[in-house]
């Protein structure tokens, strides 16, 4: 049986400003911070920027954590979603971010993304 090393474990610093890209290949934006829940630990959500690749500037959006998947040789994070589904997703002004408790927001978040919530999940 072959053993795989372990992950590394990524400063946000080192994932700030770490780009997003769609399954074929383009920019979707950076990550701006990353929102953890303290009682589980989990990092719940992404806030991205997506500048004016879409038309937005001044807006950020959350996308769920488990949305999104590490390509650790292009140092890059994958969201599978089309542009269509990114620019329709809920979003906040910089100004004003949303209450990341509110499981109300949180479920209209995650279900636009159509992943299942992370409080209803097992930690992996």
């Amino acid at each position: 049986m072959t053993q795989t090393a372990p992950s590394k474990l990524m400063t946000m610093a080192t994932l700030s400003g770490f780009l997003v890209r769609d399954r074929q290949s383009q920019d979707l934006g950076c990550f701006e911070e990353l929102m953890i829940d303290p009682e589980s630990g989990r990092i719940a959500y992404a806030v991205l920027s997506f500048g004016s690749l879409l038309g937005m500037g001044g807006k950020l959006w959350a996308v769920p954590w488990n949305a999104l998947e590490l390509n650790a040789e292009q140092r890059v994070f994958v969201l599978d979603v089309d542009r269509a589904t990114l620019a329709s997703a809920p979003a906040f002004l910089e100004e004003k971010w949303p209450d990341f408790t509110d499981r109300t927001w949180g479920l209209l978040v995650h279900s636009h993304y159509g992943i299942r919530p992370y409080w209803e999940s097992e930690a992996v």
